[in-house]
């Protein structure tokens, strides 16, 4: 019995005592030094009580008092000490605030399995894009190709809230700090998981969701509508650079003014190839922001495939003598070769069969510049990218997967990011470029000769 509690019973009886001596019941205690070890039990306080009323008034409220120190006694004992025993013995104690619990495996599982089939479609669809960039039958498309590779890292947390948590970070821009707060994660947790993500989606699924349009079918289809655009035959896409924005560079990166681009800040270049749909079908993240679009050209693998003929279009039209293959349209930072079709002229310079030629080339371009606008204001990672630069490329392809994903699935497309205005050098001719510029340059006028007949007879 606690200690306390018998001294406070024995000071309660000698009150008692004094009160009422005609029932005393503490003769045998009186000379006893030490109440607290020699007190009579409960049980003999009770019967010897009996006489008077008194002793069981104070004996009761002696119980009650003891009870309540030991229950304030047993609370004390299992209340932590400090920070690191309340995570250990009461993690709820050192659990996310309400905000977090939205974030939750069991809110994202609620969501995802329980409210996600009580709301209509169209809302259901909003609800998921405003939160993960998509809808949520893409959503799950891109869950079910990446959950085996997910699974084989043995990842403690479910695959479809780990795409989801990365895709939130993508589609808004978060830091992987923000994200660990939300999240209840460890920053570094944050990272790991997104370098994962990104590196699935920029290895597993790029040759799935990024081709080049080889088949006949496809060229077909490709080159049939930039005609219709444009009114100019075989075109079959479009190729322009856009530099990524870094958050940082590190503090000792060697040559740092190599990743400042035209605008002034530090980035990586992404070169593209979009075609009518706004659906890229070669993507290159090789260059730091200060290099120029026909240097980041001419280090891809597309431009030494066309150039080495490991890609044959068989589509071969004849256009005032001369076979024209499908060919790409750029801005006059490209070189002009045989597959590379470019402005005469940057200033309209030119004759008005070229001009128009021109005017209709930059219209075709125009798919690209809209698809990097659609890519930027879809993932907003990529206005203001916060990866470590090791992880930039990836983070950047996958990004152009999931618009690829997004833009066959015909989501509703989001607010095009504006680029400034482009400025840049003309493009120089290399020495083994100057057969295929030659070419490329017949080619050209005969386009533009036979673009402003056919307009100007209608």
């Amino acid at each position: 019995m606690d200690e306390s509690f018998l001294l406070m019973l024995s000071n309660l009886l000698h009150l008692q005592n004094s009160m009422d001596p005609t029932s005393s019941l503490l003769s045998s205690a009186a000379s006893v030094s030490s109440p607290s070890l020699s007190s009579p039990s409960p049980t003999s306080l009770l019967s010897s009580s009996t006489s008077s009323a008194a002793p069981l008034l104070y004996f009761t409220l002696a119980s009650l008092l003891s009870f309540l120190a030991a229950s304030k006694s047993v609370h004390s004992k299992h209340k932590p000490t400090d920070k690191r025993a309340g995570s250990k013995n009461h993690p709820s104690e050192n659990s996310a605030p309400p905000d977090n619990a939205a974030y939750s495996v069991a809110a994202f599982r609620a969501l995802s399995t329980e409210r996600i089939w009580s709301l209509e479609p169209p809302l259901r669809d909003s609800q998921w894009r405003s939160l993960y960039g998509l809808s949520y039958p893409v959503f799950t498309t891109v869950v079910d190709k990446l959950k085996p590779h997910i699974a084989a890292s043995n990842l403690s947390l479910p695959s479809d809230y780990a795409v989801a948590m990365v895709l939130s970070r993508l589609a808004h821009g978060y830091s992987a700090k923000t994200l660990a707060s939300r999240y209840s994660l460890e920053p570094y947790l944050i990272s790991k998981i997104t370098n994962m993500v990104t590196r699935l989606l920029a290895t597993k699924l790029y040759s799935e969701f990024i081709k080049i349009p080889v088949s006949r079918r496809r060229l077909v289809e490709t080159t049939q509508a930039f005609e219709e655009l444009t009114s100019l035959p075989n075109m079959c896409g479009a190729i322009d650079g856009s530099p990524i924005k870094l958050h940082s560079l590190p503090s000792d990166q060697n040559g740092a003014n190599l990743y400042k681009c035209r605008y002034g800040y530090p980035s990586v270049l992404l070169q593209v190839v979009a075609d009518h749909r706004k659906v890229f079908w070669d993507v290159c993240v090789k260059a730091p922001g200060g290099t120029d679009d026909a240097t980041h050209l001419r280090d891809s693998l597309l431009y030494n495939r066309l150039i080495s003929g490991d890609v044959v279009w068989d589509k071969v039209i004849n256009v005032r003598g001369h076979h024209v293959r499908p060919y790409i349209v750029g801005d006059w930072c490209y070189p002009l070769l045989s597959f590379f079709m470019t402005p005469f002229s940057p200033n309209g310079a030119g004759t008005p069969a070229q001009n128009l030629f021109d005017g209709m080339l930059m219209k075709g371009r125009s798919v690209v510049v809209e698809a990097l606008g659609l890519l930027k204001g879809r993932w907003k990672i990529l206005q203001d990218l916060n990866v470590g630069l090791n992880h930039a490329p990836q983070t950047i392809v996958a990004c152009c997967v999931l618009h690829n994903l997004c833009q066959v699935a015909r989501e509703p497309e989001p607010d095009v990011w504006k680029e400034p205005d482009e400025s840049g050098v003309l493009a120089r001719v290399l020495e083994n470029e100057k057969a295929l510029h030659y070419f490329g340059d017949s080619l050209r006028q005969a386009l533009a000769d036979d673009l402003h007949q056919k307009l100007s007879s209608r």
